[in-house]
């Protein structure tokens, strides 16, 4: 089912439309643990619950029964990350370890195997490239890490813009983006990356919530450019640590974290094709630290912080048809 637009109810300064529809709760068999920080990916049927801040077992609910399994926890603690799926596993990178604000980057990529039931730790992370709190976005068998930042919270945000082929186990560096940004989640569109939201985290100086960032910036993987949409398409509602995923063809931010106490229940979608907003339906529960995936056409989101930094931590399941 695609999600569809019922028309223009009024156009904003931020040229943003508005979609009548409704996020609902999903009432699952059985309940999952709390977490945030955490991160969500979906391979068949099952949307895959992972990580967060301390060692949480991996969880998976699946989307037919709506019964959720408790699965081995992760080797170590990861937190601050975008899951992929590849070839049918779920691959961990970009993400941290420890504790607020000097979160550590992760050094290798960490892989589940859904048919053995078992992690493995993965091939090492170029020691130069580590940083955490990054994108990861597959793209034609590739998987890319746009962006984050080296010190947990603390300082040494990045713009980098890394290639991984898990075939050969090699990385290629490529174009930085137009600038850094941690706390950031990506999505593809066709043949192009789009990062939207997400902060410059620098506890070092006390400023963390407030240094949000507007532009939308767009990697063409065709000929490896960037570039910056103009001012007209920045994100409506500036937050980080949000989620972004890819349906009917547009980008959609959802929740997120801010100066505002409650975390962020917006949820905004970029249309490609024009380079306009659309304000969907807002989240039941806002939340933020956390993933959404699309399954057979509908948005489903979990977990997460129902408030601006730690807490408190969420299990429930929204979905939007």
């Amino acid at each position: 089912m695609k999600l569809s637009t019922l028309g223009c109810l009024g156009l904003l300064s931020t040229s943003l439309t508005v979609q009548a529809q409704s996020w609902q709760p999903v009432t699952t068999q059985n309940t999952c643990i709390t977490r945030h920080e955490n991160a969500a990916t979906l391979i068949g049927d099952s949307l895959y619950a992972i990580g967060g801040r301390g060692m949480k077992p991996l969880e998976a609910l699946n989307l037919k029964t709506l019964v959720w399994r408790t699965l081995p926890t992760p080797p170590v603690e990861m937190n601050h990350f975008q899951a992929i799926s590849y070839g049918n596993e779920i691959y961990v990178m970009g993400a941290f370890t420890g504790s607020y604000p000097h979160e550590k980057p992760i050094p290798n990529i960490y892989i589940y195997n859904p048919k053995q039931g078992a992690w493995r730790k993965g091939p090492e992370i170029p020691t130069e490239r580590l940083r955490g709190s990054a994108g990861v976005v597959v793209y034609n068998n590739k998987i890319y890490m746009v962006c984050g930042i080296m010190d947990g919270h603390w300082d040494g945000h990045v713009a980098w813009l890394d290639e991984y082929d898990p075939k050969t186990n090699t990385w290629k560096r490529l174009t930085d983006a137009p600038r850094t940004r941690d706390h950031i989640s990506a999505a593809v569109v066709g043949d192009k990356m789009y990062l939207a939201g997400g902060r410059n985290s620098t506890a070092r100086i006390n400023k963390v919530l407030e240094t949000t960032i507007a532009e939308v910036d767009v990697y063409d993987f065709k000929t490896g450019r960037w570039e910056t949409l103009p001012a007209t398409s920045n994100i409506p509602t500036q937050r980080a640590g949000a989620t972004s995923v890819t349906q009917g063809g547009k980008v959609w931010i959802i929740g997120g974290e801010t100066v505002q106490l409650l975390a962020h229940n917006e949820a905004e979608a970029l249309d490609p094709k024009t380079n306009r907003w659309t304000a969907g339906p807002t989240l039941k529960q806002g939340r933020h630290g956390t993933q959404a995936v699309v399954h057979e056409g509908k948005i489903y989101i979990v977990a997460g912080s129902a408030n601006h930094g730690g807490g408190p931590e969420l299990n429930t399941v929204e979905v939007l048809k």
